[in-house]
């Protein structure tokens, strides 16, 4: 049997959409650095999506270069991220942000969520501590949605670590890699209006939700940022052929018949995520941690991991004692039904 990719949400190409726009529009000709016609379209239909008419928007290629550039270009130079443990900032970007100079400040997160209370508690101890002109200041919190576990911050839990971040003066940032996963569950409360509402900047992930590269940087105040275009440009971010990343959110936003792609395409890799922990749950399987979105970590040992990796690509996550290992399952706006009914067969 041909082996089957479950290993993360990026494993294809694009969304057969996205790749018939390109075609069409392949020979075309057209200013450059994102400043052509699709990019600026593109742009108005995120505003309009975001209910932020004022945002600035620019379209970035991948998810840690959109971090390196939004917290270097929003701290000072001796300020530093305040990250969960688990934030994908602090473990899983081989230290892009230190390398732009600044630290990632860890707390302990719940479900790789930061608490507010935790929050709350660090910048206190923080910005009374009696030696904090010779520290990395606090400067800016990191949250993700859904988080590095696939889990949801609610709307109380954003609003609440939105008013601890105006308490204290720092900047509030979301990393929106799946953003679409997140926007098309059942539990999920936020909108991209209130995302919107509730941070400094974010970012609406195209490269693991349909795009072939591409994240979506909104600014709701782009008053917070000057000259961000030139910010981007100096870390190498800017992309001369700016109009394939417009083109594609052009394309994931348009409102059609059937409603925007961008939802289509988190609505399909939940329902195939939903028949896998299904199917775990009746073998009974153990997880690691329950959540509602399209990343799924199970429990399993190792003599039973080593017969499945032979078939299922996945991703290996933690060992989990002597014997068993934690393994994510991850599904996609591609994930077909026939490999999900081989994967339920394989389990």
């Amino acid at each position: 049997m041909e082996k089957l990719y479950f290993a993360s949400d990026y494993q294809e190409g694009t969304h057969p959409e996205i790749l018939k726009r390109l075609t069409e529009t392949n020979l075309e000709s057209t200013s450059g650095y994102g400043t052509d016609e699709y990019s600026e379209h593109a742009r108005e239909l995120v505003r309009e999506a975001c209910e932020a008419p004022n945002a600035q928007v620019q379209f970035l290629v991948g998810g840690t270069q959109v971090n390196a550039v939004m917290i270097s270009a929003m701290l000072r130079s001796y300020e530093g991220v305040v990250s969960a443990t688990t934030g994908h900032v602090g473990g899983h970007e081989a230290g892009a942000i230190e390398y732009t100079g600044h630290k990632v400040l860890t707390i302990p997160g719940v479900c790789g969520k930061i608490r507010a209370e935790d929050l709350e508690q660090y910048l206190t101890d923080s910005f009374a501590d009696g030696n904090l002109d010779h520290m990395v200041h606090p400067g800016m919190v990191y949250i993700s949605q859904p988080t590095e576990y696939g889990t949801l911050y609610s709307l109380a839990e954003l609003e609440a670590i939105r008013g601890i971040c105006d308490r204290f003066g720092i900047r509030l940032y979301l990393d929106g890699a799946r953003l679409a996963y997140a926007l098309a569950c059942r539990e999920n409360d936020v909108t991209l209006p209130d995302l919107a509402r509730l941070t400094d900047a974010f970012y609406i992930g195209g490269t693991k939700c349909g795009c072939l590269f591409g994240e979506a940087v909104v600014i709701p105040d782009p008053a917070l940022i000057p000259h961000f275009f030139t910010i981007v440009k100096q870390h190498g971010a800017l992309l001369a052929k700016g109009r394939i990343a417009g083109l594609q959110f052009e394309t994931l936003f348009a409102q059609r018949e059937g409603g925007r792609l961008y939802d289509r395409v988190g609505e399909q890799a939940l329902a195939a995520a939903e028949r896998i922990r299904a199917a775990l749950k009746e073998k009974g399987y153990r997880f690691a941690m329950e959540n509602p979105t399209n990343q799924i970590f199970v429990v399993m040992d190792h003599a039973k991991l080593e017969r499945f990796g032979a078939q299922v690509e996945y991703s290996f996550w933690e060992k989990a004692g002597e014997n068993e290992s934690v393994i994510r399952i991850a599904t996609s706006w591609a994930t077909a039904d026939e490999n999900v009914d081989k994967l339920i067969e394989l389990l």
